[in-house]
């Protein structure tokens, strides 16, 4: 994968990841501070909500077959907004049917990343003091009113942007029926082969589900 870098795989459970939080935030270089300014200033020029505050940056960790460990610390929000080391936290749960189909949805326009294009399952930053195994269960409900059969955690990606993402993989049944939020206006069940996806779908995508099959 030429946009990401694996820093350790899995699966683990959710509850074989542990976390431990700093208690002092993590301050950006000038540079990256005043691009992270200018990027909330574009947001709100175009009506996109500008919320900043505090989330999870990845200070260091620890992986081995039987355990990931974390230590985080808190950092602006609006860090995972430009490319930079900021290495800001995010969790990205991938969904897939017991048929093999994949939960695709087509992002808000309005939404500060990604707007109007498709991602995979749900995706969104870790709240300062939460363990990321748990974000991923709680984006899932957020966004698309699902509760996974089974719930694994696959890698620690660091992504080309400089932020990293715990990516974790939920089984649904087929019967399973999205409801989706606000940040989505539109969702498909992609099929098992990543090969027949719709052509809008992003490379990066395909790259991801390609991942997943071989861990």
């Amino acid at each position: 994968m030429t946009d990401a870098t694996i820093l350790a795989a899995g699966p683990w459970s959710p509850d074989q990841v542990t976390t431990s939080w700093r208690e002092e935030a993590w301050l950006p270089p000038p540079d990256l501070e005043r691009r992270a300014d200018a990027a909330i200033a574009a947001l709100a020029d175009r009506g996109s909500p500008a919320h900043d505050g505090l989330a999870a940056r990845l200070a260091n960790w620890n992986a081995s077959a039987a355990a990931l460990s974390l230590e985080l610390e808190p950092t602006r929000w609006a860090l995972r907004l430009v490319d930079g080391e900021s290495h800001s936290m995010t969790a990205m749960c991938v969904v897939r049917r017991d048929d093999g189909r994949w939960l695709a949805g087509r992002r808000a326009g309005w939404l500060a990343t990604w707007p109007g294009r498709w991602t995979l399952g749900a995706a969104g930053s870790v709240e300062v003091g939460e363990n990321p195994a748990h974000t991923l269960t709680r984006e899932l409900e957020e966004e698309w009113q699902l509760v996974p059969r089974e719930m694994s955690v696959s890698a620690l990606v660091s992504l080309r942007s400089g932020v990293v993402a715990l990516v974790g993989l939920a089984r649904v049944p087929v019967e399973a029926e999205p409801v989706a939020d606000a940040e989505h206006d539109e969702f498909d069940w992609w099929p098992a082969d990543a090969g027949a996806w719709p052509a809008d779908a992003d490379a990066r995508l395909k790259r991801m589900a390609a991942l997943l099959e071989r861990l």
